[in-house]
């Protein structure tokens, strides 16, 4: 069989990263920059009032107290927005509002709180400074400085500054288009009655949904059974808007396997598709049947059918080489190692994924439910992986044991 990390190699190799696109400013929220930006302008652009109160120069006001105020003429009022410009005579005050432009020849804003707040004669309480409550031009960015770098995610605060600065949009890395395609004849969608033998389908919307955290977009999640004329006009009906194709189920040994029907080595000639797609065994336990390869151009890795395996599968396989191709940080999950609280048996052989929680404050780590692919529920429940290597069948309470944290 095939090991964990031969396969992890084979579908890193498949993952390529999209060329940089310019898309506007709105929507490139947690993606990452391609390029360095570069300030157009300086922020503040001009001086401008930090508080509401009156632009005065500093000298006119000096000996200003509550018991001696200094009443000044208000020869101008300046809203935030006004565009002329102005210029303040020596001897006289403007009301001026936060972020307005400060007048020619102002040196300090009084705020409106040291004043009586009057249109007319100003009556001012207290002194100030040279330069009192008056923000710079350039004094925040000044143009031609490099503000955000590439490799950046864009948060909503670089958001803002890139607003800021009057920049419509940005060059980002985009994100991979994902069709995720589930099958089985035994899938019904929720919300449909069930008849014998039926379950509802979950893995699509399970594996979108990882995806999406993960990063990417999910450009279609379809559902079919296992009919190989069916299976393959839905991919080829999808594929065109994808970067990357994930199917789960059809890929074991038994009857039936939709997806080894329609894309394994025997499919017949005339089936439309071109390209190879691999069918493997990995030695894990859950998730050993695996495939990867290239239809019409477009990567395809095929997780098995049972959730917990095809969610393992997508930790194990495809989060960390499809955060990577985004350019995304923190590519892969936490790895840790953990105090066992129990003892467990694992197959020689085959590396084992368990379900467990972790006290990421007592450093120690328990199983939590049962083994096998089906257990939805637990991994539901769980925060972590445990990961007991394919050399070890037994492990004691009381040892290390490496966790992937999925907190």
């Amino acid at each position: 069989m095939r090991s964990v990390e031969e396969h992890q190699r084979t579908v890193a190799a498949l993952i390529g990263r999209r060329p940089a696109v310019t898309v506007p400013i709105s929507d490139t929220l947690g993606l990452v920059l391609a390029a360095d930006v570069v300030a157009p302008l300086s922020l503040p652009g001009f001086d401008n009032s930090a508080m509401d109160g009156y632009a005065v120069v500093a000298e006119d006001i000096s000996g200003a107290t509550a018991e001696e105020p200094v009443r000044l003429p208000v020869a101008e009022d300046i809203p935030a927005g006004r565009t002329d410009q102005l210029t303040l005579t020596p001897g006289t005050a403007h009301r001026i509002m936060t972020g307005a432009p400060l007048p020619a020849g102002a040196t300090a804003v009084i705020p409106v709180e040291s004043t009586n707040g009057a249109t007319d004669t100003v009556e001012i309480r207290a002194s100030a400074k040279p330069g009192q409550h008056i923000r710079r031009a350039g004094e925040d960015v000044t143009a031609g400085t490099t503000v955000l770098r590439a490799g950046q995610v864009v948060s909503p605060a670089a958001l803002g500054l890139a607003a800021a600065l009057g920049l419509a949009e940005l060059s980002v890395i985009p994100r991979q288009r994902v069709l995720v395609m589930s099958t089985g004849s035994e899938l019904v969608a929720p919300g449909t009655p069930l008849q014998p033998g039926q379950i509802y389908e979950s893995n699509a919307v399970m594996l979108a949904a990882a995806l999406r955290d993960a990063g990417a977009d999910v450009v279609a999640a379809p559902t079919t059974g296992d009919d190989v004329d069916a299976f393959r006009d839905a991919l080829t009906r999808h594929r065109s808007d994808a970067d990357l194709i994930i199917t789960t189920g059809g890929v074991s040994a038994g009857a039936y396997e939709v997806v080894k029907d329609a894309l394994g080595a025997g499919r017949p000639a005339t089936s439309g598709l071109s390209g190879e797609v691999e069918f493997v065994k990995v030695a894990m336990q859950p998730g050993m049947p695996q495939g990867s390869g290239v239809v019409d151009g477009t990567p395809i890795i095929t997780f098995p059918g049972n959730p917990v395996s095809a969610l393992v599968s997508f930790e194990v396989f495809l989060r960390s080489p499809l955060r990577r191709a985004m350019g995304l940080p923190n590519a892969d999950r936490p790895r840790r190692s953990a105090v066992l609280t129990e003892d467990l048996t694992s197959p020689r052989g085959k590396r084992q994924f368990r379900r467990g929680v972790l006290d990421p404050e007592a450093g120690t780590v328990t199983s939590y439910g049962p083994p096998a692919s089906h257990h939805l529920r637990w991994l539901a429940s769980a925060n972590c992986l445990l990961e007991i290597d394919e050399n070890t069948a037994e492990l004691a309470g009381g040892s290390n044991v490496q966790v992937w944290d999925l907190a």
